[in-house]
């Protein structure tokens, strides 16, 4: 599928530059021999290959360009790409116009279609030469049948054909529709064509936009279904009493939406518990650690529908944790949660067991969309962040020292972002200003700006020191005391996770991660592999495409293991680490143990069909 939309994509724009360059031949003094035109639009293809190669040369990627840098720079390749095939093209059909009047074989050899074995030999070249400096990395995935092979290919074709159907249907339409116009009204036909294609891409673009529009609204619904745990239906009996949601809460049971639901739901007890369901194992703190609890733990979280605007579940916040006691637990957790809500339950669960109750966690929903369809509501995410956590350390500091908890920050994927741009230009000093103690984000997506910020380094307001971004935790064990004993700021970000690697400017510049030599992928399990296949190189648009499916194949739900998008197992050590809770090797085991267990009960909870047997009072 991807070859098939990048083939159409590269004609499109290979042939839209084509035309600008026969414009330009065009707007010279004009002549009727054939031969002469063709001459022209050869000596322009040719002067623009080294120009274009100029340009672009004198234009190499910069971390933090401006777009416009970057556009010029793809046009000017783009440019000289064209230009070549333009000379390959014409000068081979100049070659066989020739052999036709010399062999008298009257036009067959110039009516060949000569751009196909050039493209296919000129292809092949730039692939041998590529290979020449690839190294050898041994097989990156199982050789693929006849039958895929065969499946492939007809996928690729297929998507050319319809693709290109529809621009030819689209193009017919707008022609009938310019010729309409143009025979009932004054104006050139090539004025009214122009118009017919703006109507009928406006009509395509409506229905779209209507389409698009019904989408979301289902999707948000069913974010807000009631999905019954209990067999009784009255989930919010289970809630412990320190967590938003239960009968004595502020926050109401049904504006929470699914993800807060679940998230408060899966609260870690502290204790056993002597009314849990049939079939649920116990894993309460006492038992998974141990050792005693300190507390069962707080869980403040506050729905999109909880309240009307940001500053109101910002009040209604701040309200839950003074009822459940937040300000007496030795650790505050901020949370910003995924597009849909969605808070990483290994996570929270981990700091849970690691502190033996002594935490609470603040979590404000601010999308009930999926992360890829909630970008455009990062603004408002940051904005009420800002405030949330702006009014926490306000409260924290008018608290007795002694009495004072600390401050900590957690991010997944879009939650990452959210919380990051917050301090976006404000590097590490932000952070530290705000009186956030540590932070540690998971899946942080390409298009974070602080993050980029701070990872390409020399800026006054970033304490490297205290920043870093690893794939495991195996390369924070590697590093030397002294260093690591000053992390306070952690991103961990797999290698082989497409939602840390994607972003729209894939389609005009080559990215950090894909220059340079690289090493063959390194095998560290139980980690996720490290590095990026030294095979893999940046083209405009095939890396853009490629990159859109690994993204979304990376959050694709699947076995509880360390790889892609997928950070569960190794929250546990980052938990400890990060936050400087000074857990054991022992406890920690247990502890990761415990959540693998947990894991499963909560998908037999949430994802078959039928509830659990209520708890008795």
């Amino acid at each position: 599928m991807i070859t098939g939309v990048v083939t159409v994509l590269s004609y499109a724009a290979t042939v839209a530059t084509q035309d600008t360059l026969a414009a330009v031949v065009s707007a010279l003094p004009s002549t009727s021999r054939a031969g002469d035109v063709r001459s022209r639009l050869l000596l322009v293809n040719a002067v623009t290959v080294p120009l274009g190669l100029g340009v672009a040369r004198a234009l190499p990627v910069r971390e933090d360009e401006r777009a416009l840098r970057s556009v010029l720079r793809q046009a000017a390749w783009r440019s000289a790409a064209t230009g070549l095939g333009g000379v390959l093209v014409i000068g081979g059909d100049w070659v066989a116009t020739s052999l036709d009047r010399r062999l008298g074989t009257h036009g067959r050899l110039s009516r060949l279609p000569l751009a196909v074995p050039i493209g296919v030999l000129v292809a092949a070249g730039l692939e041998w030469n590529r290979r020449r400096t690839v190294v050898d990395e041994g097989p990156v995935s199982p050789t693929p049948g006849l039958v895929v092979l065969a499946g492939s290919l007809g996928a690729g074709l297929g998507v050319t054909a319809g693709v290109a159907a529809l621009a030819v249907g689209e193009a017919r339409l707008a022609s009938a529709l310019g010729g309409a116009l143009a025979a009932r009204l004054p104006g050139s036909a090539l004025t009214w064509r122009l118009a017919g294609h703006a109507a009928v891409l406006s009509i395509v673009g409506g229905a779209t936009s209507m389409a698009w529009q019904r989408a979301m609204q289902r999707i948000e619904r069913a974010t807000t279904t009631v999905d019954p745990v209990l067999e009784s239906g009255e989930d919010s009996s289970a809630v412990l009493a320190t967590c938003s949601g239960s009968d004595a809460s502020l926050v109401t049971w049904k504006g929470m939406g699914r993800e807060g639901r679940r998230h408060v739901l899966t609260t870690v007890r502290a204790r056993p518990w002597a009314g849990r369901p049939a079939g649920l194992p116990d894993l309460s703190i006492s038992t998974v650690t141990g050792e005693p609890a300190i507390d069962d733990p707080v869980e403040v979280y506050v729905g999109l529908d909880n309240a009307p605007s940001p500053k109101a579940r910002v009040e209604l916040a701040l309200a839950e944790m003074d009822r459940t006691g937040a300000w007496d637990r030795s650790l505050v957790m901020l949370v910003s949660p995924t597009g849909t809500g969605y808070v990483n339950y290994c996570a929270v669960a981990a700091a849970q067991y690691l502190t033996r109750g002594d935490v609470a966690t603040v979590t404000l929903q601010y999308s009930k969309r999926p992360s890829p369809l909630s970008l455009g509501m990062i603004d408002d995410a940051r904005e009420q962040n800002r405030l949330l956590w702006s009014r926490v350390v306000e409260r924290v500091r008018d608290l007795p020292g002694e009495r004072r908890p600390r401050v900590v920050l957690f991010g997944e994927s879009l939650g990452a972002h959210t919380s990051q741009d917050v301090f976006l230009h404000w590097g590490t000093l932000g952070l530290r200003a705000l009186g956030i103690e540590r932070a540690l984000w998971v899946g942080t997506p390409y298009a974070s700006r602080w993050a980029q910020e701070v990872v390409r380094g020399g800026r006054a307001d970033t304490d490297e020191d205290l920043v870093a971004v690893v794939n495991d935790f195996g390369q924070v064990e590697a590093m030397p005391d002294p260093r690591r004993s000053r992390l306070r700021y952690v991103m961990v970000s797999h290698d082989n996770d497409g939602v840390t690697k994607f972003g729209t400017d894939l389609l005009l510049r080559q990215p950090a991660w894909l220059q340079g030599p690289r090493s063959p992928i390194e095998d560290v399990s139980p980690y996720s592999q490290r590095g990026v296949p030294p095979r893999m190189r940046w083209r405009p648009i095939t890396t853009f495409m490629q990159l859109l499916v690994d993204m979304k194949n990376a959050q694709t739900p699947g076995l509880y293991q360390a790889s892609k998008h997928d950070y569960r197992p190794d929250l546990t050590r980052f938990i400890n680490e990060v936050y400087s809770l000074g857990a054991a090797e022992e406890q920690l085991v247990r502890v990761e143990a415990a959540l693998a267990q947990r894991e499963q009960v909560r998908e037999r909870l949430f994802h078959e069909a039928e509830p659990v047997t209520s708890p008795r009072p």
